[in-house]
């Protein structure tokens, strides 16, 4: 069985970690986790899904077949710098950190060592992530495919290239928290309206899910899908026109490109 160790124990690594324990594509004792000093967090991680956590850096590297860096940006340094002496260069390394190159880690690696990276999203946790993959330095077709099973038991992927990993973070990335932002406005519409608010929960959460799956299975664009319920004149064209008169597209489009953006500052950074 293979081994697998996270090098960050934030909210990421907890979600492809409650994936793959769910997944059961690892044996538990053969999925580590560690961090830089926060031993509680460590714990934490360990008795709720019953995995190895492990604060001596060599004891983690060795024997790892896959190294999943999930620190912040401005850690990658030093957690590199904690394990560079004990890895290999048979072992793949995958980054799901937002904005950093695989030619930076590899600088930092200074070894041969496979790096690919990857952008999934917190969706992870249940199966249902998004997942960009993007070949580094001396990853080859093997790698790349290795890791399209390993992200693939928690959710869908697709293979991009690493240029185009700064727009992925900023849809699918961070896309989760633009859905839960609009839902937290429908909520609080509902219940000021008089809506009790469990019930309106239920009935958003399902009309999220709703849409979801039409998107997925009906075959046809999101346009098209919301022209069909928008009745000339309709309660739905008068939300729609509320959502226009607010420049709602506009909003969006910039948020996806401040992710962007953001995304290449931190790369920039390093």
């Amino acid at each position: 069985m293979k081994k697998i160790a996270f090098i960050g124990a934030g909210s990421m690594a907890e979600a492809i970690i409650s994936g793959i324990v769910k997944a059961n594509i690892f044996n538990k004792e053969n999925v580590i986790v560690t961090n830089k000093n926060n031993k509680e967090r460590m714990e934490r991680l360990e008795k709720k899904y019953q995995i190895q956590s492990i604060a001596d850096k060599e004891r983690v590297i060795e024997g790892t077949d896959i190294i999943i860096l999930a620190t912040k940006p401005y850690d990658l340094e030093a957690a590199v710098e904690s394990i560079r002496p004990y890895i290999q260069p048979e072992q793949v390394i995958i980054s799901v950190i937002a904005g950093i190159s695989t030619d930076y880690i590899s600088k930092l690696v200074g070894k041969n060592a496979p790096v690919i990276r990857a952008m999934p999203n917190t969706s992870a946790s249940i199966g249902f992530s998004a997942t960009a993959i993007a070949a580094g330095n001396h990853a080859t077709e093997s790698h790349v495919k290795e890791a399209e099973a390993l992200f693939a038991t928690i959710g869908t992927t697709a293979i991009v290239k690493e240029d185009e990993m700064h727009i992925v973070t900023g849809i699918s990335g961070s896309g989760p928290a633009y859905i839960y932002f609009l839902v937290e406005a429908m909520e609080k519409a509902a219940v000021e309206s008089g809506l009790d608010p469990s019930t309106a929960k239920a009935l958003i959460t399902q009309t999220v899910l709703g849409a979801g799956e039409m998107l997925k299975s009906s075959g046809e664009s999101a346009e098209v899908l919301r022209k069909k319920i928008t009745s000339p004149a309709g309660t739905t064209q008068a939300g729609i026109e509320a959502l226009q008169r607010n420049d709602f597209q506009r909003a969006v489009m910039e948020c996806v490109k401040s992710a962007h953006d953001r995304s290449i500052e931190l790369g920039k950074s390093k």
